[in-house]
């Protein structure tokens, strides 16, 4: 599949990939800030963004992606960041094709098994009726009803796209992201391996990354870091991007 992506400034490529719900316009901000010293690759996964919609929906799909990207723009090696299911793409690309990743940087996900934990963001997306939508805040009054955080609220309605005809739909694939969501989950299998530079970062208030998982990562990934960003909790790129900037330039030049 030929993914949707834009790139920023030049010198050694870095790939950037978003979590579920989320599109290369959530990494904009810190991608500007990387530019200064790389070619950045902002990547809409597949079923998200403005990349293709497909049935097809799981990690071997989304590596596949990835290496076409890759193959497409001559890149026969990049640094690659992913967050949350990016960061599963990230880690399964590492371990598969070794010989394409530079450096590697998994923000706030582990190699484990996750179950599904969106239904709320299901019903918010399921809640907004598009025959009666008239604008933005028509959608996020309709979501209010299930989802009463706003800064999540927000964050889903990035996804929602006015058509032509002045109608709205929404962006994501979301029967697929759905039908799939168990899938999303999957946790790292079989005797794989990635030794090259690697550095995970968990946000501080985030239950996605325990301590207890150390040594899972690094079983998978012998030279991982681990480092915390504290105060930050699962979106650490929005809560927190001087900090996280910070720390990917600094792994990056070292």
């Amino acid at each position: 599949m030929k993914l949707h992506f834009r790139t920023l400034g030049a010198g050694e490529p870095l790939i950037i990939m978003h979590g579920v719900f989320g599109s290369s316009d959530n990494w904009q901000t810190l991608g500007k800030v990387f530019s200064k010293e790389y070619k950045v690759y902002l990547v809409d996964l597949r079923n998200h963004g403005n990349s293709p919609h497909s049935e097809d929906f799981d990690y071997d799909f989304m590596v596949g992606d990835v290496v076409e990207l890759m193959s497409d723009e001559g890149l026969s090696k990049s640094h690659i960041l992913g967050h949350s299911m990016g960061g599963k793409v990230a880690m399964h690309l590492a371990t598969k094709h070794s010989e394409m990743v530079d450096k590697l940087i998994v923000v706030d996900i582990a190699p484990k098994y996750y179950p599904p934990h969106h239904h709320q963001i299901f019903e918010g997306f399921h809640a907004v009726d598009f025959k009666n939508l008239q604008n933005r805040k028509d959608a996020d009054k309709q979501m209010s009803a299930v989802i009463s955080n706003i800064g999540v609220r927000q964050f889903i309605l990035k996804n929602l796209d006015r058509k032509k005809d002045g109608s709205f739909e929404w962006k994501l694939n979301i029967a697929a992201i759905e039908n799939a969501i168990e899938k999303v989950g999957a946790r790292i299998e079989g005797d794989v391996s990635f030794d090259g530079a690697t550095l995970f970062i968990a946000g501080g208030t985030s239950d996605y990354i325990d301590n207890e998982d150390h040594d899972l990562i690094r079983s998978y990934f012998s030279k991982a870091d681990i480092v915390p960003v504290e105060g930050a909790g699962h979106w650490i790129h929005a809560e927190k991007p001087e900090e996280l900037g910070q720390i990917v330039i600094k792994f990056l030049a070292s």
